[in-house]
């Protein structure tokens, strides 16, 4: 049986990563560069096929910073988090994600672009925070088209959007 401190430390480790995962979707959402590097070590890699972006972590969200203010709305919704510890300061994870980019074409009609899939993460505790050391996207399925909905997009892409409370 586990003692309530190292059960107490594995409860804390596993709630730091999983806000780290949540903070990733809030940087892509809401195009926040510095909180999207701070879930990547610097010398993380990201792997999101070659089809998407292979390389360091830092280096992806840049990439996203410049491609993705492009989109009218991004929606990522995370589900099915699981967490493996492996010791005090490295761990492994799996997320599943449904991430939905809205663009407008030119003749106002809105496309979506849909993907579902996983991420699959390994992470390193490094001075007492804990990052992405390596990062694999699978893709499970995607689809894209038309989007026949009406209601107009009301949160913001950057930080005035209100779940920065002013901020």
């Amino acid at each position: 049986m586990a003692r309530a401190p190292e059960t107490l430390q594995a409860l804390l480790d596993r709630q730091a990563i999983t806000d780290r995962i949540h903070d990733y979707a809030r940087s892509m959402d809401r195009l926040d560069g510095p909180l999207g590097k701070s879930c990547f070590h610097e010398d993380a890699i990201a792997d999101y096929g070659e089809q998407m972006f292979v390389g360091g972590g830092h280096e992806f969200v840049d990439m996203c910073m410049k491609v993705h203010p492009a989109f009218a709305a991004h929606a990522h919704q995370f589900s099915n988090i699981r967490i493996w510890l492996d010791g005090p300061d490295k761990a492994r994870s799996e997320t599943y994600c449904d991430v939905t980019l809205r663009r407008i074409g030119e003749d106002g009609t809105p496309y979506d672009i849909r993907n579902l899939g996983r991420y699959v993460d390994n992470w390193e505790k490094r001075e007492g925070e804990w990052r992405i050391a390596r990062r694999r996207y699978l893709v499970d399925m995607d689809q894209s088209g038309p989007n026949a909905g009406t209601f107009e997009t009301t949160g913001k892409r950057d930080r005035t959007d209100p779940s920065y409370f002013g901020q």
